[in-house]
């Protein structure tokens, strides 16, 4: 019988390369972690809702990218690393407990009967005020929502600490340099 004829050949071969691939994948998940968590070079720390964040083009990495700077609190508060990782989390749990992903997209996740949320916080229409105020705006709007475009956001029933969170929330993730995601926002002329 030749060896490729015998089963055990071809079990023992399964059994080397599904071990092999999973060492693999243990790896890759490590390195992508350590890419992905707060803190990171692309992902900001919590505390990065203290700071004023701008885009701008990159022009050796041809695409924009997120710009912190300096100190801009958000309603006048400094959190701290603590107490912004709470808020942001807060934030996420309110766009999760409201839906949020069943009209807009965050990351390129969810539905696109809305706009795109992974850089809200410097969306032109809001980009127009100053840091505090802008805050203060997108949180009034988080609770009494108007019409902005071709269609209206429901009423979501959010009170002011949950609106408070969400707008941290928004900021941190604008924060996030996602290479160049959504493509060319904050071009002239392309929101």
């Amino acid at each position: 019988m030749r060896y490729t004829e015998d089963p055990s050949f071809w079990s023992a071969g399964a059994v080397a390369t599904t071990l092999f691939m999973a060492v693999v994948l243990a790896a890759l998940t490590i390195d992508t972690l350590k890419q992905i968590a707060p803190g990171s070079p692309r992902v900001p720390a919590y505390d990065v809702i203290n700071r004023s964040v701008t885009y701008e083009y990159v022009p050796d990495r041809s695409e924009y990218a997120p710009k912190i700077a300096g100190e801009e609190l958000l309603f006048g508060h400094r959190y701290t690393p603590d107490e912004a990782a709470g808020l942001v989390a807060k934030g996420k749990l309110v766009i999760q407990s409201r839906a949020c992903i069943d009209c807009h997209t965050f990351f390129g996740n969810g539905a696109y009967y809305a706009p795109d949320l992974t850089r809200a916080w410097m969306d032109p229409f809001w980009a127009r005020y100053p840091g505090p105020e802008r805050a203060e705006r997108i949180a009034k709007f988080l609770m009494h929502p108007f019409r902005l475009g071709a269609r209206a956001m429901p009423i979501l029933h959010i009170e002011r600490d949950e609106a408070e969170a969400t707008v941290a929330y928004l900021k941190w993730m604008s924060a996030v340099d996602s290479n160049g995601f959504p493509d060319r926002f904050g071009a002239p002329g392309v929101h």
